[in-house]
């Protein structure tokens, strides 16, 4: 056997195609020296390189002379992915065989096995894996008289040139052929499709490309992909009575149109999955997860993936942070292809799944425990690993048991999406403004009150207990959506900002007087624990954009990094503006106390209690009028609040309308 092998590797590395078909008749010289058996059932894939049939008892040699059946094909050209059909028949009519393999093979070096099969309606046929590839080979499952066989083969969709169909056909038990070869099948881009040329004229040698003036073969009771309803999709047939389907936009199953859709069958212990991408989403894969929580992250996914004109399969573990589906992770043996095509753009597979998985100590088993569906789809492949789920994604609204067959639907993402609208309108919005009041406006509108307060107090108060009250709304939705802490840099930051802000206004109902001792100690806890709290509320911000489960756009960083650069600079502009009011007042209040102090010199000189009074009457008479440059105060203020709202609004639509790649490619 190890010599067969190695002459056939010879001659592929040789010149030509006749070199294979020569060495291959040659082959049954080496058969003596390995004991064999009959397989009736089909060839095993142990020949997938020799095509010998092995019989036991014996070596048996092949036949030398012309072999009484061809191999014929319905098209000399066919266009990248298209079928084309081939026929296995005896010359004389009436002349049958039992045992047959047929493959289609590169006429040029390096000879590799191309193109897919497909399944036999009458169940004739089975097929073979070779070289790694699924159903790259066909054989016969039973060993019965046949007059002919008809098999469907679909060409690769990345190869260009000329395959030869080789078949190895046995009419009884010693009389077989080995290398009967089809004509050259030349494989041309899918636009240019069969080309009609004049059959006139001397026929070429063999190994030219034919002329032909016959269209590819187009299998019984097709329709054009371009005519096909929706309904007619067969993905569909089963779904919610023999199998559980999910797949988006929601409710797409009801109406045969998902542009990526999963199904689950359970057998016993077998658990198969069907994923398949919709027409015309140019998806580059279509994957199904396992998760726990209908969120991204620390699921078990089932990818589809074509590469090199075949559907490869692998299995990941999604990492919540950072987010990315690591492969080596997973057995990848726990996932078995069974079946997959790639026509018209449209990905389609069905994969067996062990019915328990252990991926880095956690045990995923099907059996006993309950999962949501994910399904997603995208349009772009990282090194490793599957890109952004750009075309879309979609979880059930609940966990199921995969066995029990049931109508789903997709799930909500409304508690997520209003914590993060809270928590932006709080520590963007209201928390940025409340700090702005209490800072830069304790000397703007004095004299005018609200509710028996200060203006710049009022309007602090009413700011801040809106941002308490949003963060603890906030703060509860995630709880009740999670059910469980999740710990990583957004939770843990997050947490602090929320403990900070629940203890300001706590600490607020404790403010001694205005000359109380301890007052000092106290206005610089508060002013610190506000503008901590602010700075890692904002932090934390930005790292929720990292969060898969959040499905925000890298470039929301930036929007983010637009505001901080406006709030410090609005901050700059303000203290600039209160340096300058300090100055001003302080000159004024000198001014005054020298001319009090040279209208009373005659009377003697003043005492130092006499001084400080007249220093706190001159700072008294400038609080009852505003501090200088109020307008220019009152002016920024307004600019910066249309400012903010913006930023804030901009923020919220990103939250509530995540993934927002998804939303406009719909709009």
């Amino acid at each position: 056997m190890t010599l067969t092998v190695r002459m056939v590797r010879r001659a592929r590395k040789g010149v030509g195609w006749r070199a294979l078909a020569m060495t291959m008749s040659l082959l049954v010289m080496a058969t003596w020296l390995e004991p064999s058996q009959s397989l009736p059932q089909g060839a095993p894939e142990t020949v997938c390189d020799t095509m010998l049939p092995f019989h036991s008892g014996g070596s048996v040699l092949p036949q030398n002379s012309v072999s009484p059946f061809s191999v014929e094909t319905s098209a000399s050209t066919v266009g990248q992915g298209q079928t084309v059909r081939v026929d296995v028949t005896g010359v004389p009519e009436g002349l049958t065989f039992g045992g047959f393999m047929v493959q289609a093979r590169n006429r040029n070096p390096p000879h590799q096995i191309v193109g897919q099969f497909s399944p036999a309606r009458d169940g004739t046929v089975k097929l073979m894996n070779c070289e790694n590839s699924v159903n790259n080979s066909a054989t016969h499952s039973n060993a019965g008289a046949k007059p002919q066989v008809y098999l469907e083969w679909q060409s690769p969709v990345d190869f260009l040139g000329q395959v030869v169909f080789n078949a190895t056909i046995a009419q009884s038990y010693s009389e077989f052929w080995v290398g009967v070869p089809s004509n050259p099948v030349q494989i041309v881009r899918r636009d240019l499709g069969a080309v009609p040329l004049p059959t006139a004229g001397p026929q070429p040698a063999f190994g030219a490309a034919l002329p032909t003036t016959r269209a590819p073969y187009v299998p019984p009771n097709y329709v054009a992909p371009s005519a096909v309803a929706a309904t007619a999709d067969p993905f569909y047939n089963g779904c919610g009575v023999s199998k559980n389907c999910f797949g988006f936009p929601d409710g797409c199953v009801n109406t045969k149109t998902c542009n990526s859709i999963a199904a689950v069958t359970v057998r016993g212990d077998i658990y198969e999955f069907e994923i398949q991408s919709g027409r015309g989403s140019n998806a580059a894969y279509v994957a199904v997860g396992l998760s726990d929580d209908a969120k991204m992250g620390e699921d078990l996914t089932t990818e589809c993936v074509p590469e090199n004109g075949r559907v490869t399969l692998y299995s990941s573990y999604t990492s919540a942070t950072p987010y990315a589906a690591v492969r080596a992770s997973v057995p990848q043996n726990s996932a078995r292809l069974l079946n997959a095509s790639i026509v018209d753009g449209v990905i389609y597979c069905r994969v067996e799944r062990d019915p328990v998985t252990v991926v880095k100590g956690r045990t995923f088993d099907l059996r006993r425990q309950q999962y949501h569906l994910l399904v997603a789809s995208g349009s772009s492949l990282k090194e490793n690993s599957v890109g952004y789920h750009d075309i879309g994604r979609l979880p059930t609204g609940k966990a199921i048991n995969l066995a029990e067959v049931q109508d789903l639907s997709g799930s909500s993402n409304l508690l997520v999406q209003l914590h993060g609208a809270f928590m932006i309108a709080a520590w963007i919005g209201t928390t940025s403004l409340g700090i702005i009041f209490a800072r830069y406006f304790k000397q703007t509108w004095v004299g005018s009150q609200s509710c028996g307060k200060d203006q710049w107090f009022a309007w602090h108060r009413l700011l801040m207990v809106t941002t308490w009250s949003l963060t603890i709304a906030a703060y509860i939705l995630i709880w009740v959506e999670l059910k469980r802490a999740v710990w990583h840099a957004h939770s843990i930051i997050g947490l602090i900002t929320v403990i900070l802000c629940f203890l300001q206004p706590i600490g607020a109902l404790f403010r001694p007087g205005p000359n109380d001792k301890k007052r000092p100690y106290f206005n610089w806890g508060h002013w610190l624990g506000g503008n901590l709290a602010h700075i890692l509320g904002i932090v934390t911000i930005f790292f929720s954009v990292k969060l898969p489960k959040a499905e925000l756009p890298e470039w929301m960083d930036w929007i983010l990094v637009g505001f901080v650069v406006v709030h410090v600079l609005v901050h700059l502009i303000f203290s600039i503006g209160l340096c300058l009011n300090h100055w001003q007042i302080t000159g004024m209040a000198s001014e005054r106390h020298l001319s009090q102090r040279a209208n009373t010199f005659q009377m003697g000189e003043m005492s130092p209690h006499h001084q400080q009074h007249a220093m706190r009457n001159g700072m008294s008479m400038e609080r009852k009028m505003d501090a200088p440059y109020g307008a220019m105060r009152k002016g920024l203020l307004g600019v910066y609040g249309v400012v903010l709202v913006l930023f804030v609004v901009v923020l919220i639509l990103l939250v509530v309308l995540a993934p927002i790649e998804q939303f406009l490619g719909k709009s």
